[in-house]
């Protein structure tokens, strides 16, 4: 009796061993992703009054578990019955990152003069509850696509290994990205508050004083070089989208670094987009006018 429980002991360590090193071999894969998806959603999840950055993050964290739970299964079965539609899934993800990224880019130096009020914009975001909406759905949307990447990258690491292994490494992957990313991001969007009360504490004096107002000094700092970052990162995830799965681009990149053609890729992508959106948005607008003249 007492050997069969220590056989079942070892079959038991035994399988967890092969989860961790399944998991292990399946982070390193995904680091890279898990790096820009930081950079994305720490730019989108700041941006809101110190009152409503944690119920913004943790409606987006949410939003986050519920994609790998309906995008883990989706992806088993399309692997299995389709794998083909899992590419232009990941063609689609690619264009919108590249357009958002080439739209945050074009806002920037087009459309400057409109956000003169600097860093307490915010504020406004606070007030607006459908503002506050757009922009968790829109942070969603983008992790949508993310997740999805690295729930297939992950899978391609364990693809040889038995269906519960598969399963339950996915799933590990998965978990530890949206607990890992967002609580990342929890930190940087508390920094202030963190300097505000070291500073309270002390008065200002003293080396908790300074670190309080370090950190009270560095987090607008941090949140504009998260959106210079975030959106770079955005362009990369699209180009490297576009440089995996499409044979002809890979071969035409050649020799230049896999990051930096990722990067041109997205860019070249998002200003093709942008062209596209912007072209249709002209095209409703005319037939919008013209109906309603016709109605008159």
């Amino acid at each position: 009796m007492a050997s069969g429980f220590f056989a079942l002991l070892d079959d038991i360590g035994a399988l967890m061993d092969d989860v961790a090193l399944a998991a292990k071999v399946a982070s390193q894969k995904t680091a890279g992703i898990l790096g820009d998806d930081l950079a994305v959603n720490a730019e989108k999840s700041t941006g809101f009054l110190s009152s409503r950055e944690i119920p913004v993050l943790w409606a987006i964290t949410k939003g986050s578990f519920l994609n790998k739970v309906i995008i883990i299964p989706v992806v088993f079965l399309l692997n299995v019955y389709l794998p083909v539609a899992i590419t232009v899934i990941l063609m689609v993800g690619g264009a919108y990152l590249a357009y958002k990224g080439m739209e945050k880019i074009i806002d920037f130096f087009f459309h400057r003069h409109h956000k003169k009020s600097g860093y307490r914009q915010p504020e406004l975001i606070e007030r607006n509850e459908d503002a506050e909406k757009k922009k968790i759905s829109e942070a969603i949307r983008t992790d949508f696509i993310l997740s999805l990447e690295i729930v297939i990258i992950a899978l391609s690491t364990v693809l040889e290994k038995e269906l519960w292994l598969r399963i339950t490494t996915v799933s590990i992957i998965a978990i530890v990205a949206t607990i890992g990313v967002y609580g990342i991001v929890a930190l940087i969007v508390r920094m202030d508050d963190v300097g505000y009360g070291l500073i309270k504490k002390t008065g200002g004096s003293g080396f908790l004083g300074v670190i309080g107002r370090i950190f009270v000094k560095s987090l607008p700092v941090i949140i504009k070089m998260l959106g210079v970052i975030g959106t770079i990162a955005l362009l990369m995830v699209a180009g490297g989208l576009f440089l995996h799965n499409i044979t002809y681009l890979h071969h035409l990149a050649g020799n230049i670094p896999e990051l930096l053609s990722g990067l041109i890729i997205g860019l070249i992508t998002g200003l093709l987009m942008y062209l596209l959106v912007l072209f249709a948005r002209r095209v409703f607008q005319v037939f919008k006018k013209a109906v309603t003249i016709k109605k008159r």
